[in-house]
């Protein structure tokens, strides 16, 4: 019986061979590991959506973020647990606010770790919005100037980058334009720039306490339906002083993904968000699914579609697995 004289098997006889051609690498300097900041201290207070993650008081932070930092993790993102909440949010920008506190003991025990910090008011609101809301509606203008002061705050409470969140029109300019007008031009911006309106980040919402209280998001995050309109906020927050920009969720979106990487050469980062990751724990808690597989499979996934940083809460366990 003739064979062609490609063999792509020969290729994949041994691990030494596989990972000889392999074509797409996964490495810590790719992860960005995700932190919820509370109030308090000695807290540590388990997810129940989300096996293995916790809220963090300060202290425990420090200890966390340590050793994502020791596994080779170059940079985590800080959500803030407020103590008080109201309509606008005031607390996110409080000088002693819980994430600006964080952020000071962090870079004062830990200054090479890259902190990232989380701009949207949803956790610090009595609504649960990532807005200011009026008469049932957010507004997108008046939510801009909490961001503005938000992230300014968070600046001088020494974060090394900002990532607006929020999906207001306009505010990557006006948070580029605040910071530079306040001696900050250094601080880059990753900006949530394709995030859509996805059932997936409900654990998420358990941990940050941040579930509306009325509507949906709808209004401002992106139809999961549209493609070409994705490109175009992508394009714009480019156009606005994006430093990198971010497709959300990732693994269904990881179309969305790669026309990002063939259209722009900005850093390109997605994340692997609460629900992605509460699926594979489900799934492996019942024995359906090997967790270390699927973990690893999905993350080179969203790497192969084009991702240069990917934000998941596998981070740790995944740095652990590469290591082997």
């Amino acid at each position: 019986m003739a064979f062609p004289q490609d063999r792509l098997r020969r290729l994949r006889a041994c691990e030494g061979l596989r990972r000889m051609v392999r074509e797409t690498r996964l490495s810590p300097d790719n992860l960005i590991a995700p932190f919820f900041v509370c109030e308090g201290r000695d807290v540590r207070h388990p997810i129940a959506s989300m096996p293995g993650q916790s809220r963090f008081s300060v202290d425990h932070l420090i200890k966390g973020a340590g050793e994502v930092q020791a596994l080779g993790i170059p940079s985590i993102l800080l959500f803030g647990i407020p103590a008080m909440k109201d309509e606008t949010g005031s607390s996110a920008w409080a000088p002693d606010g819980i994430v600006q506190r964080a952020v000071r003991s962090i870079k004062d025990r830990l200054p090479d770790l890259v902190v990232i910090t989380d701009i949207c008011i949803d956790e610090y609101t009595t609504h649960g919005h990532c807005g200011v809301v009026k008469d049932g509606r957010v507004l997108n203008d008046e939510t801009i100037e909490c961001l503005q002061k938000m992230a300014l705050s968070h600046a001088r409470a020494g974060a090394d980058m900002v990532a607006p969140s929020d999906m207001m029109d306009g505010r990557v300019r006006a948070l580029r334009a605040t910071l530079d007008g306040d001696r900050f031009a250094h601080i880059p911006i990753l900006a949530y720039a394709a995030k859509f309106a996805s059932c997936f980040y409900a654990p998420f919402r358990e941990a940050a306490d941040s579930s509306p209280k009325f509507g949906d998001r709808q209004s401002y995050q992106m139809d999961p339906a549209n493609r070409r309109e994705a490109l175009r906020e992508i394009e714009l927050d480019i156009e606005e002083g994006a430093d990198v920009v971010m497709v959300k969720p990732a693994l269904p979106c990881l179309d969305i993904i790669r026309d990002a990487r063939e259209t722009f050469s900005r850093p390109l980062a997605a994340y692997q968000v609460s629900g992605e990751y509460s699926m594979i724990k489900a799934a492996a808690q019942h024995g359906w699914l090997d967790e270390r597989r699927a973990m690893l499979e999905t993350l080179v996934s969203i790497r192969r579609a084009g991702a240069d940083l990917i934000l998941t809460y596998f981070a740790k366990e995944a740095a652990l697995a590469l290591q082997r």
